[in-house]
């Protein structure tokens, strides 16, 4: 049985459809929180994971919103808060993978990954600030290949999850004097459609043997949202089976 510890908190996810904001939505409903999450394409899954998490006795709710749009990511913010009397949790998870070495990436594939893994983690964060309450969350879904490339082709990816660490680091000086706290959490290989098809050559990367979980994600998500994490500002926590060790 989950501890609530996140009873009558209403949290606001980017990305929540699938792989690991699909295991966030999971993680903050079953600590108690009154999620609503964001989906660009695949009504169907969204709505799916609204029916299961509702089905357990939480509060989940989806809504179509493009994180490269402005308009479309501040509406949807500004929308959630109001239905819920405000806000508590952000969680900036929406982002996009392209790994190609420098010949093969083009300027528009740089720009669409900035454009959703760093400027929306700006407009999301700008939007959520003037509803979040004293005491309330920012956790933004970084990765370890902010630390390590690991393979070729991770050069701007790897620089667009360097920035969210830095951009963790300012907001947090920028937000704790209003009780708000900023955390960066960033996963290694984790079970989701990105990593299908290459388990053979990601586990004998992984010293615990395994891809991580979507939901052990969530489950430090959750932590870093709720009471016991009030003096963890600023920080950046890697979760990845020891893939960086």
């Amino acid at each position: 049985m989950t501890i609530q510890v996140l009873e009558g908190r209403s949290a606001f996810v980017t990305g929540g459809s699938r792989g690991i904001g699909a295991g966030i939505v999971r993680s903050l409903a079953a600590a108690g929180a009154h999620v609503t999450f964001t989906y660009a394409r695949s009504p169907d899954a969204a709505q799916a994971l609204v029916d299961e998490v509702r089905a357990t006795g939480g509060k989940a709710e989806a809504v179509r919103a493009d994180s490269a749009d402005e308009a479309s990511l501040v509406g949807a913010i500004d929308d959630a808060a109001k239905a819920t009397g405000g806000l508590d949790i952000l969680v900036n998870n929406a982002g996009v993978l392209v790994y190609a070495t420098l010949d093969d990436t083009s300027l528009a594939d740089f720009d669409r990954l900035f454009a959703i893994n760093v400027r929306s983690v700006f407009i999301a964060t700008k939007a959520a600030a003037a509803h979040l309450r004293n005491g309330g969350s920012i956790v933004n879904v970084g990765s370890v290949s902010a630390d390590r490339a690991g393979l070729p082709g991770a050069s701007i990816y790897g620089a667009s999850k360097g920035a969210i660490q830095a951009m963790t680091r300012g907001l947090a000086r920028d937000l704790g004097p209003r009780g708000i706290t900023v955390n960066n959490v960033q996963p290694g290989p984790i079970a989701t459609d990105m990593s299908a098809g290459h388990e053979d050559m990601l586990i004998p990367m992984l010293p615990v043997g395994r891809l991580g979980k979507p939901m052990e994600v969530g489950a430090l998500v959750a932590y870093l949202a709720g009471p016991q994490a009030r003096y963890i500002n600023g920080a950046s926590f890697t979760i990845d089976g020891g893939f960086l060790s």
